[in-house]
C-alpha cells in the first residue's frame, strides 16, 4: 500500500543544499548540455554527485547503446569545455538497450550506481535523480531494489501536458515500460511534460549571441550547437529553440522559475495516450515555466564558467 501522506511530504521543495545525480542522453539534442553545466554551476544549492549516460535513438544514433554511449563521451566533452575534472570518476554508462517490459531491468554501471549511492541516504534526507532522458537507467535500479524508492526523490522531464491531443513524448515513448516502471512504483516524482508546458522553455539566436557569445569556450560551443540543431529541425530563419531540460534541475533552485501541483499519477499507455484512475497515488505535475526568470538565471550562471 502506498502511503500518500508520505510521498507528499518527501515532494516538497528542499531547503538547503541537496546532493543530486543526473541522467542525460546528453549527445541526444543540445538541452542537456545547458542542463548539466547549469547543474554544475548551481552548487551553492546542488551537489552532484554522480552523472548517468541514458539510451536514445534518433538521427543522431546508430542504436539506443550508440545512443548511449556516444552521450557517455559528450557528456565528457562538456567537462573539457568547462575545464571541470571533479566528475570524472563518478560518470557511468547507462544501459544499451530499453526496457523489454516491466520486470526486467537493464543492468548498467549507472543503474547499479544509483541503487548503491542511494542507501546513503533515507527518507528525511533524500538523494534527488534528475532524469532528462528515456528512463530506462532509473526504471531499471528501481527494479533491481525495490527499496530504492524510500530513499530517492526522481525529478523527470517526460510526457507531454495533461490536455495535449496525444502523448506522443520521445522521453516517455522512447521506453514506455520505463515511464511505466516510473509511474507506478510510488517513488516520489515530479514530472516535467514536454508540449504545452516544457515547450515553453525557448531561446532564439539572437538571444544565445546577446548574452552568451564570447564568455567562454562553453557558451561558444553551444551556440554554435543549438543554431545547427535548429537549421536540421526548422530550415527557416526565423527560429526559437526548447531547452527543455534544464526545468527539472531548476525545480531544486531558489527561485522564482514555475508552479506545480499535486495530482494522481497518470498511466503510461502503450498507444501513446495517457490513463486516469482517481485511486492512485500523487505525484507533483509542473504546468507553468515562469521562462524569463528561468532564462536570466541560466545565462548568468553559464556565463561564468571559466574563459
Amino acid at each position: 500500500m502506498i502511503d500518500n501522506a508520505k510521498i507528499i511530504r518527501r515532494l516538497e521543495k528542499p531547503k538547503g543544499r541537496v546532493d543530486v545525480v543526473i541522467d542525460t542522453d546528453t549527445y541526444n539534442e543540445i538541452d542537456d548540455q545547458f542542463a548539466l553545466a547549469y547543474l554544475i554551476q548551481s552548487d551553492e544549492k546542488l551537489d552532484l554527485k554522480a552523472v548517468y549516460a541514458a539510451p536514445f535513438f534518433n538521427h543522431h544514433s546508430e542504436s539506443p547503446e550508440d545512443g548511449m554511449e556516444r552521450s557517455y563521451q559528450e557528456i565528457f566533452n562538456c567537462y573539457k569545455l568547462m575545464r571541470e575534472e571533479r566528475y570524472n570518476d563518478v560518470t557511468f554508462r547507462g544501459s544499451t538497450k530499453f526496457l523489454t517490459d516491466e520486470k526486467t531491468p537493464v543492468d548498467s554501471e549507472a543503474a547499479r550506481d544509483l541503487v548503491e549511492r542511494s542507501k546513503n541516504y533515507n527518507e528525511e534526507n533524500p538523494l534527488y535523480v534528475v532524469g532528462i532522458a528515456a528512463a530506462t537507467n532509473l526504471a531499471s535500479a528501481i527494479l533491481l531494489d525495490p527499496t530504492i524508492v524510500d530513499r530517492i526523490v526522481i525529478l523527470w522531464l517526460g510526457g507531454l501536458s495533461y490536455d495535449w491531443h496525444d502523448n506522443k513524448s520521445f522521453n516517455s515513448g522512447q521506453d514506455v515500460a520505463a515511464a511505466r516502471v516510473l509511474m507506478d512504483s510510488g517513488v516520489p516524482l515530479v514530472q516535467f511534460p514536454g508540449k504545452n508546458v516544457i515547450s515553453a522553455f525557448t531561446t532564439t539566436g539572437p538571444e544565445l549571441e546577446y548574452w552568451l557569445k564570447g564568455k567562454n569556450a562553453f557558451c561558444d560551443y553551444m551556440i554554435e550547437k543549438t543554431e545547427e540543431e535548429a537549421r536540421i529541425c526548422y530550415g527557416g530563419k526565423v527560429w526559437s529553440r526548447a531547452i527543455w531540460d534544464v526545468v527539472p534541475v531548476a525545480w531544486l533552485l531558489d527561485g522564482e522559475f514555475m508552479l506545480d501541483t499535486l495530482i494522481k499519477s497518470p498511466i503510461m499507455q502503450y498507444n501513446d495516450y495517457y490513463s486516469f484512475d482517481p485511486r492512485r497515488h500523487f505525484i507533483k505535475y509542473v504546468y507553468r515555466i515562469e521562462r524569463d526568470n528561468l532564462m536570466n538565471d541560466l545565462f548568468t550562471k553559464i556565463s561564468k564558467i571559466p574563459s
